[in-house]
């Protein structure tokens, strides 16, 4: 990568240049020939699928105005229940023939059925040959009901693929059910009225009803190429929906919506549910969308090879009037090698380049300003890189510890997860604060909690702590994060080692004017060589698992820093044993301090 940074960098300011124009002109163009080209499919694709609802809405309102015919001839038909008396055979299959004709388009099959079972049809001779096992179903099932009903579709032997309108007629005198009057409507018809407007090359329809059967029926003549846009199953006859994409479609919401087909994405349009309790969905290839917006690709093709000529021009212009002077300059200010020692060019001409040269001279003569400014800047530097350190929250901390909340999630542990979140929050508010570095022992006692309840999640029962602070401390003023870095070597250095459940012990009291800490731990312990190691630890690159970059030689530094270096810590330990801190700070009270500062 570095060899690759360093050949870049010595290309010529033409080549970067006409490399940058390219690289930009690519990425203007295809970004706006992207956006356009969105924004074009997106308002065809809208005025399409809006056109689709205004004609879905037109079918809905012509399928609910077909209900209203067939409920009207039912109606009519029940007006004669005298048709169903014993003798009026004849008569009723002429008036259900010339109700049938009359209607053709709509009907294919009318019946009267009397409550003991038998059928007058409006084609009585081919019913008596060939039956319709259908009939009985809708007897007894009328039997159940007092208005008129719907059927989901079913095959008839007279009517084929057909869906049956039922309206039970009673008795004028005994009210108690006489008989039935069936309409047994043309789907096909239906069907190929509905195809004229929604059936072409890249759209098609389907209606399916709320219990999620297909209600629409395509002539037997339809080609094949036909059915290209759905799932159809052509190897049987007539060609069947396929009752996974069926089941598919019935679970769309209305409006519209994308599904895959057989032949690439489809957007598919539903509708409400009409009276007939169907729904009528409109399926467009997606594809369809970008076969009118063609031309927006060409002219953006012809404007790129435009703007290519002109970048190449614009390339020349500058290798011509700027580059050959900047490398005449560059060439004179690379003599130049002993920073400590002032080196000019010498500046005629007015225009950029001679700007640029008197600038460089001043640029050399702030140079030892800057220099100076310099070494002052590192003094302070310690004093500022404290500050630093306690504003740092070192990533693995707040990676595992939403590791852990992730975990409890997993586990639905809905109440560990709150509390740990909001531990967290308190945690990372009580560190951000910048408005002083001091607070009360109090509140440095319930941040150290909020860090010890998150590592107690993670590390479950390896430790226990436990806090004894005298009342009269917990006033008293403290540095920010003073407890919480010496808390957490013991739990990382001193307890998580061990193979056994670890104590920490905080104590707190005031003695001779001084506010006096311990922290103890029973953890590993260490010897003399690695205790005499620990105030050197600022030297070193800070532990993975530390909250925030504070160390002990930080803290210690930080007490010094602040109160003098009469205060600060001690540390006794012996291995397996464990380790003890004592701290010593002025007894001082909150508010005192914070009017001294």
């Amino acid at each position: 990568m570095k060899a690759l940074i360093s050949w870049f960098g010595s290309w010529s300011m033409l080549a970067k240049h006409f490399l940058f124009l390219s690289l930009g002109t690519l990425v203007l163009l295809g970004g706006l020939g992207y956006i356009n080209l969105r924004e074009a499919e997106g308002l065809f694709r809208k005025q399409v699928v809006s056109d689709a609802q205004v004609i879905i809405d037109r079918t809905n309102l012509y399928m609910n105005a077909y209900l209203d015919n067939v409920q009207n001839i039912l109606l009519l038909i029940s007006t004669r229940e005298d048709l169903l008396n014993v003798g009026m055979e004849k008569e009723a299959s002429d008036v259900l023939r010339s109700y049938a004709n009359m209607n053709r388009t709509l009907y294919k099959s009318l019946y009267l059925v009397g409550v003991d079972g038998h059928v007058i049809s409006d084609s009585q001779t081919t019913f008596d040959i060939i039956g319709n096992p259908e009939i009985p179903k809708l007897l007894e099932k009328a039997k159940q009901t007092y208005g008129i009903f719907i059927t989901e579709p079913y095959q008839s032997p007279m009517s084929g693929k057909t869906v049956a309108f039922v309206l039970p007629i009673q008795s004028s005198s005994t009210k108690s059910l006489k008989g039935i009057a069936v309409v047994e409507i043309d789907l096909v018809q239906l069907t190929n009225m509905i195809a004229q407007f929604m059936n072409t090359k890249n759209q098609t329809f389907a209606i399916i009803t709320n219990k999620k059967n297909v209600v629409h029926s395509f002539d037997v003549g339809l080609p094949l190429s036909s059915y290209r846009l759905l799932p159809y199953h052509t190897s049987v006859y007539p060609p069947e929906l396929d009752e996974g994409f069926v089941e598919q479609v019935s679970d769309l919401p209305v409006g519209a919506s994308e599904i895959g087909g057989p032949e690439g994405d489809l957007v598919a349009v539903k509708s409400g549910m009409n009276n007939l309790g169907w729904y009528f969905i409109a399926f467009y290839e997606n594809s369809f969308f970008y076969q009118n917006i063609a031309s927006l690709y060409r002219n953006f093709s012809t404007a790129g090879v435009f703007w290519i000529f002109l970048v190449l021009a614009s390339t020349y212009m500058i290798s011509r009037y700027i580059t050959l002077p900047v490398r005449t300059l560059v060439a004179k200010m690379d003599r130049v090698r002993d920073m400590e020692v002032l080196h000019t060019i010498h500046a005629t001409g007015n225009d950029e380049i001679g700007r640029l040269a008197r600038s460089y001279n001043a640029m050399m003569e702030r140079i030892h300003h800057l220099m100076q400014e310099t070494k002052e800047a590192e003094r302070r530097k310690k004093h500022f890189e404290l500050k630093m350190l306690q504003s740092q929250i070192a990533p693995h901390f707040l990676y595992n510890t939403l590791a852990c909340i992730s975990s409890l999630a997993k586990q639905h542990k809905i109440y560990e997860v709150r509390e740990t979140i909001k531990t967290l929050v308190g945690l990372l508010s009580f560190s951000f604060d910048k408005s002083t570095e001091f607070v009360t022992l109090a509140d440095e006692l319930e941040g150290l909690r909020m860090y010890a309840y998150i590592q107690k999640v993670r590390y479950g029962d390896k430790f226990t702590m436990e806090i004894d602070a005298a009342p009269a401390t917990l006033s008293k003023t403290i540095l920010k994060l003073t407890l919480q870095p010496l808390v957490e070597n013991a739990i990382f250095h001193g307890i998580v080692p061990l193979k056994r459940e670890g104590i920490i012990r905080i104590r707190a009291k005031c003695a001779k004017d001084k506010l006096i800490i311990t922290i103890r731990d029973n953890g590993l312990g260490m010897n003399s060589e690695v205790l005499n190691s620990v105030f050197e630890e600022r030297h070193k690159a800070p532990s993975k698992h530390r909250f925030t970059g504070i160390g002990i030689m930080n803290v210690h530094e930080r007490i010094g820093l602040h109160f003098g270096t009469e205060y600060g810590l001690s540390i006794f330990s012996l291995p397996e044993i464990g380790t003890l801190i004592r701290i010593e700070l002025p007894a001082m009270e909150h508010e005192h301090t914070e009017k001294n500062k």
